[in-house]
C-alpha cells in the first residue's frame, strides 16, 4: 500500500489502523441458489484490488441469508474465508455480520469464529424490538466470542435512530473494536463521533465510514472533540466499495495522504467527491427510497462480468423504475470511477 495507509499483518491491528473493506454481495443463479464460482470470483476481485478485508453476511450480502430455512449463512461465510485463505495474507480482515436478538447473534458469532473470522458486525436486522440497554447487552455478550463492530444503519434499509449516549456506552465495552457509521445523516454521524469521544476508550475504537453518500467528506475530515485528540474515519466498510473496488482503494490512499497534509492528494479526492455521490445515488436508488440498492450493485457487477444477473433472495427486490437509465447515465459520465481495465485483465482467472 502507498504511504499514508499501513497494512499490518495482524488483522485486528490492520482494522484499527484503517483499510478498505467492501461489503460482499451474494452471487445467485436463476434458481436463487448460491453461485459458488461467481461468489468466489467476487472475493478474489476484492482482495486483488487491494482491499484489506471483506465483510460478509451484511446488508449488501442480503440480510435474508440469516433466515435458517435458506441454509446459506454457513456456506457463504465459509466460502469467503477459504477463498481469502488462498492469498496467504494473514492480515486480511474477515468481518461477519450477525443479526437478531442475543441468542441468534451469539450463535452466528460462534459460527463465524469457528470459520476463522476476526470480528463481528452487529446489525439491527431482527433486533428492532430491543431497547438501547438490550442492544448494549447483546454487544457485551457477543463480545465474549469475537471483537465487535457497532453499526449505525440508516432507517431506509432497516436501521433506527440511536442516541449519542448509546454510542458512548457501546464504545466503553472492552470488546468493541470499531463502529461502522452509516446513518446517511450528518447530524447522526456527529452523534456517533461525539459519543465515542466521550468514552474513555475513544482511542481504541476505529471509526469506519458507511455513509456511501459522503465517502470523501468522511475520509478527509477531522473532528475536534473538546480538548482531546481529534477523531478521524480511518477507513471505509461500504456497499459502494463492493463495486469499482480498485478505484476505491486508491481513493482511500489519497484520502489518507490528504489528511496528512498532502494538498495534491486533497485535490485528487475532492475532484471525485460529487461524482462519487452522484454515482452512488443511481446505484443505491436514492430516488426509489433505496429499494433498488442491492440490485443496483448487482447491475454494476453484471456489466463487468462478475455476476450473471441481478437475482436477489427476495424476488420482489428489483431495480426501481428509471434506475437502469440512471446507472446508464453515471456509467457514461464518470469513467474515472470505474476499474473496468483491471477487472478485464483478471476476470477469467477469478472465474476459473
Amino acid at each position: 500500500m502507498a504511504a499514508g495507509l499501513r497494512q499490518s499483518p495482524d488483522p485486528l491491528k490492520r482494522f484499527r489502523e484503517g483499510t478498505a473493506i467492501p461489503a460482499h454481495p451474494l452471487a445467485l443463479n436463476s434458481r436463487l441458489t448460491l453461485d459458488e464460482r461467481r461468489q468466489r470470483a467476487l472475493t478474489r476481485y476484492y482482495l486483488e484490488a487491494g482491499a484489506g478485508g471483506i465483510a460478509v453476511a451484511v446488508h449488501t450480502t442480503q440480510f435474508a441469508i440469516h433466515e435458517p430455512h435458506r441454509g446459506l449463512l454457513r456456506p457463504v461465510l465459509e466460502l469467503a474465508a477459504t477463498t481469502a485463505a488462498e492469498y496467504g495474507d494473514p492480515g486480511t480482515v474477515l468481518v461477519a455480520g450477525a443479526c437478531g436478538g442475543i441468542a441468534q447473534a451469539v450463535k452466528e458469532t460462534e459460527l463465524a469464529a469457528g470459520l476463522g473470522y476476526h470480528a463481528v458486525l452487529l446489525a439491527p436486522y431482527g433486533a428492532g424490538a430491543l431497547s438501547e440497554d438490550e442492544l448494549i447487552e447483546r454487544a457485551a455478550v457477543v463480545g465474549e466470542v469475537l471483537p465487535v463492530i457497532g453499526f449505525y444503519l440508516q432507517p431506509a434499509v432497516g436501521g433506527r435512530p440511536l442516541s449519542r449516549r448509546f454510542w458512548t456506552r457501546l464504545a466503553g465495552l472492552p470488546s468493541v473494536l470499531g463502529i461502522k457509521v452509516a446513518p446517511f445523516d450528518r447530524y447522526a454521524t456527529l452523534d456517533v463521533v461525539l459519543g465515542v469521544a466521550a468514552s474513555d476508550r475513544r482511542a481504541d475504537v476505529a471509526l469506519y465510514t458507511g455513509n456511501d453518500d459522503h465517502i470523501v467528506g468522511d475520509l478527509t475530515s477531522t473532528h475536534p472533540v473538546g480538548g482531546t485528540a481529534p477523531l478521524e474515519f480511518v477507513g471505509g466498510l461500504l456497499g459502494q466499495w463492493s463495486v469499482w473496488t480498485r478505484s476505491a482503494v486508491r481513493l482511500l490512499q489519497d484520502a489518507c495522504r490528504a489528511r496528512a497534509g498532502d494538498t495534491a492528494a486533497l485535490r485528487e479526492v475532492m475532484a471525485v467527491d460529487c461524482a462519487l455521490t452522484d454515482a452512488n445515488g443511481a446505484i443505491f436508488d436514492v430516488a426509489g427510497g433505496f429499494r433498488g440498492c442491492v440490485p443496483g450493485i448487482h447491475e454494476v457487477l453484471r456489466r463487468q462480468g462478475l455476476l450473471a444477473g441481478l437475482w436477489c433472495l427476495d424476488e420482489d427486490e428489483v431495480l426501481s423504475p428509471g434506475q437502469l437509465e440512471e446507472i446508464d447515465r453515471i456509467w457514461q459520465a464518470y469513467p474515472q470511477l470505474r476499474d473496468d481495465t483491471f477487472v478485464n485483465e483478471h476476470i477469467d482467472r477469478w472465474l476459473s
